[in-house]
């Protein structure tokens, strides 16, 4: 197969996903604003998704992964099976009595992660009762991603890679049809996550069945190939939960701040998002279990290949992104939310947090590959003790620039901790002879870095042209948005190809995974 197959089958599906995810914002902003119950709503949503982004997609993922995939390469499907039907076990095993616990624990859970908000405020009471609903979710997507685990090993990337577009179908049924009978639009949501949680478990169920991947549900044993994966979850845990610190500790500054604040964070981490998710997610699922198998079998010129081609595509996409959410932040968000309830006053705020968070966005999409470099070879203990650094840098620097920017000051804090934690993390790599760049990356990256700077000086120029129809008609807005998306990506491609950065047929070449 090919990388650059399975990061587009990945990063497309993604890309689906996240047109849902903005079609879902636009209704959300719409109907719910940036007021309390939204705050309420984004706490309640940030908690579940919290321990799973540690238990599931965090430690767990990239420590079984590679397990599984060693397995399967060493010893066949029966053994892998056999572990992976265990591992869901021990799963049920820990993550059922956590989440019957938390739902319990609720009213004290929310007053450490919001601290901000008060017993009898709107925003406290909600937040518990939703977060009560949503919690499940915890449970559901975590086995959900167990088996998108096993079905990524088989390179079968397409199932799990669509499970979030049923995540957004069905918070967006949620607040369009159950909004007039529930209490508020946040209760509607929250069960729409539930539900998501649901059908994202049952279709991944449904996707292994029609693939002739199984495993043997058995009770759970803690035999040695558990132990080791706990031994490998270990730092991961840590790890994840240091870098979700973050999250939390912009939530727990934020919740001090205006209400509004949490909202103006979310809604600019969801348009963060879309380039981190698409290319972000599509180089770690693809990359990690090829990497873990070249690396299984000995082949240094594979692994040393695979890494640098998902660095380079994953740059290509990554620096056009950031550079246009820096020059064009207010302009998209102006014309995907400001309406209903979300004001221009919203706009100007959750531009102003946008322009931070996209700041970092190269380097968060280099440490995705970076990190894989390291979770392949098994060694989870590094990016910990780096990811912990950057955690204490960013709550430090969020603390000290909220005085002159507000919730702003948050989200730049983020992008500049983005990329110390890309300085260190190169350096943590620099003993792994398949982890340094190669001739090709260090002649494609300067000449990538001045097509996306040309890009955003024509950005520049076309939206003082086109500022005057924001404030026109719908249609006015979507054409000016429209031209200013288009002359960016035309002139972006022009450079690229101007600069010689792109050559299609040294891509296809070494990009095709050798059998």
């Amino acid at each position: 197969m090919k990388l650059i197959k399975a990061m587009a089958t990945v990063a497309g599906l993604t890309g689906i996903s996240r047109i849902f995810g903005f079609i879902r914002d636009v209704v959300t902003a719409a109907l719910m604003g940036a007021g309390p119950v939204a705050d309420a709503f984004f706490v309640a949503l940030k908690l579940p998704n919290l321990f799973r982004r540690i238990t599931a997609e965090g430690a767990f993922s990239v420590s079984f992964v590679p397990i599984y995939a060693e397995k399967l390469k060493k010893e066949g499907d029966i053994s892998a099976d056999a572990f992976a039907g265990n591992a869901f076990a021990m799963m049920l095993l820990f993550l059922v009595p956590f989440t019957l616990l938390a739902m319990l624990a609720m009213p004290w859970v929310i007053y450490a992660i919001a601290p901000g908000f008060h017993d009898g405020e709107v925003r406290y009471d909600l937040a518990v009762e939703l977060s009560r609903i949503t919690f499940p979710y915890l449970l559901l997507m975590s086995l959900t991603s167990l088996l998108g685990g096993v079905m990524n090993a088989h390179d079968r990337f397409a199932p799990y890679a669509a499970a979030p577009i049923f995540f957004n179908l069905c918070m967006m049924i949620g607040i369009v049809v159950f909004t007039p009978v529930l209490e508020t639009p946040g209760h509607a949501l929250a069960w729409g996550v539930f539900a998501a949680g649901v059908v994202q478990l049952i279709w991944m169920f449904a996707c292994m069945r029609r693939a002739n991947i199984s495993f043997n549900l058995r009770l759970p044993r803690f035999d040695a190939d558990i132990k080791r994966l706990f031994i490998l979850m270990g730092p991961g845990i840590l790890g994840a939960g240091v870098v979700h610190i973050n999250l939390f500790a912009d939530l727990i500054i934020a919740s001090w701040l205006p209400a509004g604040s949490i909202s103006y964070l979310y809604y600019a981490d969801r348009l963060n998002q879309l380039p981190l998710g698409m290319v972000g997610i599509a180089v770690g699922t693809a990359l990690l279990p090829m990497l873990s198998k070249a690396l299984a079998g000995g082949e240094k010129t594979e692994a040393h290949m695979l890494f640098n081609r998902a660095l380079e595509i994953s740059l290509l996409l990554a620096l056009p992104a950031a550079v246009a959410l820096i020059v064009a932040a207010e302009p998209i968000i102006k014309v995907l939310f400001e309406r209903g309830e979300f004001n221009a006053t919203n706009t100007d705020m959750t531009a102003k947090v946008l322009m931070g968070y996209a700041l970092g966005l190269p380097a968060y999409i280099a440490i995705k590959v970076f990190s894989t470099a390291f979770w392949s070879r098994q060694d989870t203990m590094t990016p910990v003790k780096i990811a912990i650094f950057c955690t204490l840098l960013n709550i430090a620097l969020a603390l000290l620039l909220i005085g002159w920017l507000g919730v702003a000051g948050i989200a730049l804090a983020t992008g500049i901790a983005g990329w110390v934690q890309f300085i260190l993390m190169k350096r943590g790599l620099k003993d792994m002879e398949t982890a340094q760049f190669d001739d090709r990356l260090k002649q494609f990256l300067p000449r990538v870095v001045l097509s996306a700077l040309v890009m955003g000086g024509v950005l520049f120029g076309v939206n003082h042209v086109v500022a005057p129809m924001y404030d026109m008609s719908s249609l006015h807005k979507l054409c000016a948005l429209g031209v200013l998306v288009g002359s960016g990506f035309v002139s972006y491609i022009l450079s690229v190809a101007l600069s010689g950065a792109l050559n299609i047929h040294d891509i296809q070449r070494y990009l095709v995974k050798k059998k």
